[in-house]
């Protein structure tokens, strides 16, 4: 069975073609709603066609230290995984990582089957597209099982494309200034969050695991259990 998965993963990521990707990139300082069209082929079927529409929300994106991003590569590998860490580590101030996730918006999601050749429904579907001057498109043809790892396909190439100018426009702002060993974008990052748990305490959990994931719990304990305690009160 893992087999089978494994082979069904790499399948869908293979076979995944973009074929429209966003005018523009992903914003930089707030989300951004993308609307796309998945076209997959079915396999028991001669020029059956299913077009699944939906939208996405691409999250803000946000910063993450080299040491926190490297954390998550630990688990489970072995000395060369370790050597990469100290790398990422020694390099630490000229790396610039970001990290993006996204939700999909099941309210606007349809599909729906059409007999055709998959040509003419794909360049049907990219005339549609043209039409609506829509800057935060994507179509991608893709396979019908697993059709969702297309979709996670589909983002990456889309974070891709923005990646470089979300930086560029993240230095402009000095977001990756080192204020005490953190960037600048990380430091205004937890005091927003200060403030927002500050004015509705069910938002602390939230805030205590940013803490956590940016490996400065200790720094900020003392804030961080006053406001548990005022709280309370």
């Amino acid at each position: 069975m893992t087999d089978k998965h494994t082979f069904d993963f790499w399948y869908a990521v293979n076979n995944t073609e973009m074929i429209l990707l966003p005018a523009k990139h992903l914003e930089t300082f707030g989300s951004t709603m993308l609307n796309y069209h998945l076209i997959t082929q079915m396999m028991d079927s001669v020029d059956q066609i299913k077009i699944r529409e939906g939208r996405m929300k691409a999250l803000r994106p946000q910063i993450i230290t080299p040491e926190a991003y490297a954390q998550t590569l630990l688990e489970g590998f072995g000395e060369e995984a370790h050597k990469y860490v100290d790398w990422l580590k020694q390099h630490e101030t000229d790396m610039r990582i970001l990290q993006y996730g996204y939700t999909l918006k099941n309210e606007s999601f349809s599909e729906h089957l059409v007999t055709d050749s998959l040509d003419s429904v794909v360049e049907r579907v990219k005339n549609e597209a043209s039409q609506k001057n829509d800057p935060f498109q994507a179509i991608a043809v893709g396979v019908d099982d697993p059709w969702d790892v297309c979709i996670v396909k589909m983002f990456w190439e889309i974070i891709s494309k923005s990646t470089k100018a979300n930086v560029s426009e993240m230095e402009r702002h000095q977001l990756f200034e080192i204020q005490s060993g953190l960037p600048r974008g990380i430091r205004e990052e937890i005091e927003k969050a200060f403030l927002a748990a500050s004015k509705d305490s069910s938002l602390i959990n939230r805030l205590g695991a940013l803490l956590k994931h940016h490996r400065v719990f200790e720094e900020y304990q003392d804030r961080f259990f006053s406001l548990v305690k005022a709280s309370k009160r």
